[in-house]
């Protein structure tokens, strides 16, 4: 979850760079293929595709459907919210899991997790707001941030899900009937925009963060929040989301954006507070 957290970052820093060069759907569209094809030959060369991997194809619609969603908003957030205060809506995702656990697993939150994620979700809403006090009380939220907020609800509820669903099929091949279905669902829902695109036309950059978003971002990030999902609880594994601004400014400076202003970095102190929290629940 440490290398999820980090390959997550990259891609709010580097998704914002092509968000307005290339329409959501067909982006998400084209970044599943890609990174289906990497999972699927991966499951070849390891535990292999069996048919008995995909009993009950529902279960893969469902998952596709709603991981799907969650990046066609996430894309069409970083249009006009900043990346470092999309990654800090991204932190909340951990509050909400809590809850989808509860609901579909019957996992009950501890003391300290509660704690936890109640201090990093104060400090994810210090970056949200911009640590304007006034803007806080108004709920004065930028359009981004709420649209993306939206797809953190069906990113939280992905990961209970997955251990709901999970039939003792591998990572890997498990992965990879998700995303097909998922490829399957935005091809359907995305198809004009796919049409649509002047692929020949795209700058550069558009390419280059694609490849990264398809094999570090998803095919790597998918394998590693399917292990971690079936051995740790909901809240847990997104927990370790409460590093990804930490992350996001990392990418930000070495990509010569800059850092954000002091007083913001409280709430990223406060995210990185809940993460140690929660890890000590472990001890």
């Amino acid at each position: 979850m440490l290398a999820f957290s980090a390959l997550v970052a990259g891609s709010f820093s580097f998704g914002s760079l092509i968000a307005n060069d290339i329409d959501p759907v067909a982006l998400t569209a084209i970044r599943f293929a890609l990174a289906g094809a990497a999972i699927g030959a991966a499951a070849a060369l390891g535990p292999g595709l069996k048919a008995a991997h995909f009993r009950a194809p529902w279960r893969f619609f469902l998952l596709g459907g709603v991981f799907g969603t969650y990046f066609v908003l996430m894309f069409e957030g970083l249009k006009t919210a900043p990346p470092v205060s999309t990654s800090a809506v991204f932190t909340l995702t951990p509050v909400m899991s809590a809850l989808f656990g509860w609901v579909l697993l019957r996992q009950v939150t501890t003391p300290r997790m509660a704690l936890a994620l109640a201090v990093g979700a104060a400090g994810a809403l210090w970056v949200i707001f911009r640590a304007d006090l006034g803007a806080l009380l108004a709920f004065d939220i930028g359009r981004g941030e709420a649209v993306f907020f939206v797809g953190c609800i069906a990113h939280a509820a992905y990961t209970p899900m997955v251990r709901k669903l999970n039939r003792g099929e591998p990572a890997l091949a498990f992965t990879f009937g998700m995303m097909v279905a998922a490829l399957l669902v935005l091809s359907l829902y995305g198809a004009g925009a796919v049409a649509a695109t002047d692929w020949g036309a795209l700058p550069g950059r558009v390419w280059w963060v694609l490849l990264y978003l398809a094999i570090c971002a998803s095919a790597m990030t998918f394998v590693l929040l399917q292990y971690a999902a079936l051995r740790l609880p909901a809240a847990k594994v997104m927990a370790y989301t409460y590093l990804t601004p930490t992350w996001v400014i990392g990418w930000e400076i070495v990509l010569g954006h800059g850092a954000p202003r002091g007083i913001v970095l409280v709430g990223v102190a406060l995210t990185v507070l809940a993460l140690t929290l929660l890890l000590k629940n472990d001890g």
